[in-house]
């Protein structure tokens, strides 16, 4: 198991000093991540990076674009970088970028989810590529994380079914959200940041938006600020098509057990 989370989530890269002391404080030696958008629409990338090298961050997770020049000063202290993916030819540009690994962002994903169903993409990626690869895509159970290690792939991404987590910093309503919507309450948008991602509907209702308008959005038309008062992840949340598996609150090492005693079921069955 490995806990990432993405740097910016520390609301300011002075927090992000302090959540890594802290976490390297009370994991000693154990490995963890953060995940980076490394951007030029990112305007804490090179920050928050920095710090990250600095403080030698053992799991450096990019998106959006590979970073070389990141994937050379994090080996250079024995960290390691993988990088999300939602098309086959993304992987093959972060395998040029030096990668240490890939993370094939499948359909159902939440936030920026790809196209492709982990049943085309994991294949096709291991034609060319027999390096670590994990699945990110509606996986919230221990029968999900069987099937992805039957196609191939090595281990998955699991976001969503931590969102209502007792440790979660995420707002009381949207852990409730969550627990309280299925696949159906899920849509794929480029509305609101020009790539298409998932989204609860009930946010973008509870926003007071449109959303026959947000759903049949073709490219990027919300601007925040402009035409309304809510902003993109903070009013309207994201959370991918495995949504309905979370049924309650629980603690993280409750989530992590359930999907451990589902995988050794799901497997016995076979």
């Amino acid at each position: 198991m490995l806990g990432t989370f993405p740097s910016k989530n520390a609301r300011f890269s002075k927090d992000l000093v302090v959540w890594l002391d802290e976490i390297q404080h009370r994991l000693g030696d154990l490995p963890y991540g953060v995940n980076l958008v490394a951007h030029s629409s990112n305007d804490r990338y090179q920050g928050d990076a920095q710090i990250c090298v600095d403080m030698k961050v053992p799991v450096i997770i990019t998106s959006l674009a590979p970073a070389p020049d990141l994937v050379s000063e994090v080996h250079a202290y024995g960290g390691a970088v993988l990088h999300d993916v939602t098309t086959v030819r993304h992987a093959e540009k972060a395998l040029e970028a030096g990668v240490d690994g890939l993370i094939l962002v499948c359909a159902g994903a939440g936030g920026h989810g790809g196209r492709l169903t982990p049943f085309a993409f994991v294949p096709e990626v291991r034609r060319f590529y027999s390096g670590p690869i994990l699945v990110g895509g509606g996986v919230g159970t221990g029968g999900g994380v069987l099937a992805a290690r039957a196609l191939g792939a090595d281990g998955v991404y699991v976001g969503t079914r931590f969102i209502p987590a007792v440790e979660s910093l995420a707002l009381p309503e949207y852990k409730e959200m969550v627990i309280g919507t299925e696949a159906k309450d899920v849509t794929y948008t480029p509305y609101f940041s020009g790539v298409p991602a998932n989204y609860l509907v009930p946010s973008i209702v509870r926003a007071g938006l449109d959303v026959n308008e947000v759903t049949s959005a073709q490219g990027r038309a919300f601007v925040s600020g402009s035409r309304h008062t809510v902003k993109a992840w903070k009013d309207i949340w994201g959370a991918g098509q495995g949504v309905g598996h979370s049924e309650g609150m629980h603690t993280t090492a409750e989530i992590i057990d359930q999907i451990a005693t589902e995988y050794d079921t799901s497997r016995g069955a076979l």
